[in-house]
């Protein structure tokens, strides 16, 4: 549905929100409900006793498969829903179970054959004001992105820098 062109992949490198080394701390400021987008943060979060309300996970870590120990952390009990996302795009059915998920009041995973790294701007359009996104930020921490009118805007921005059809997207979200 929605592709990541080369010469905007820096714009995605950036934070958009402060690094955590420290789960507690990340806990401490994070808002309600919290997504969580990568298998490392989940981890983090579960074990720091948080189960994320959604998780979008992928079974890798820096395109590695993640060891033993965040597996078997990472397989819970909770609902499931199974998506086909490709690297560097955004699936319709990655947005479908984003809202979906969101929608749940219990905690789902969302278990992606491919890759989730983009899922952090639509998770931001369509979690509630006060909640928090949290994702990896390879080789520094956890970001934490508060969920606000101004990070829902920046999110809708960088949704329409893709390549595809962000009308149709928005649709898929249920976002208007």
């Amino acid at each position: 549905m929605l592709t990541l062109p080369d010469d905007l992949r820096g714009a995605f490198k950036d934070p958009m929100g402060p690094v955590y080394t420290d789960t507690e701390r990340l806990l401490a400021d994070a808002g309600d409900p919290i997504v969580a987008v990568g298998d490392v943060v989940t981890y983090h979060l579960r074990v720091a006793g948080r189960d994320p309300d959604v998780a979008v996970i992928d079974g890798k870590t820096e395109r590695e498969a993640v060891g033993d120990e965040i597996a078997a952390v990472l397989d819970g009990e909770n609902r499931r829903i199974e998506v086909e996302n490709d690297p560097a795009t955004l699936s319709r059915a990655m947005l479908e179970a984003l809202a979906e998920a969101i929608a749940d009041p219990d905690p789902v995973v969302i278990h992606v054959t491919g890759e989730e790294d983009l899922a952090t701007v639509p998770a931001l359009l369509v979690a509630p004001e006060g909640a928090s996104v949290v994702y990896g930020q390879p080789g520094a921490g956890m970001v934490l992105v508060d969920v606000t009118s101004e990070s829902k805007s920046r999110a809708r921005e960088l949704l329409g820098e893709l390549d595809g059809d962000t009308a149709a997207a928005l649709s898929a979200l249920g976002v208007e």
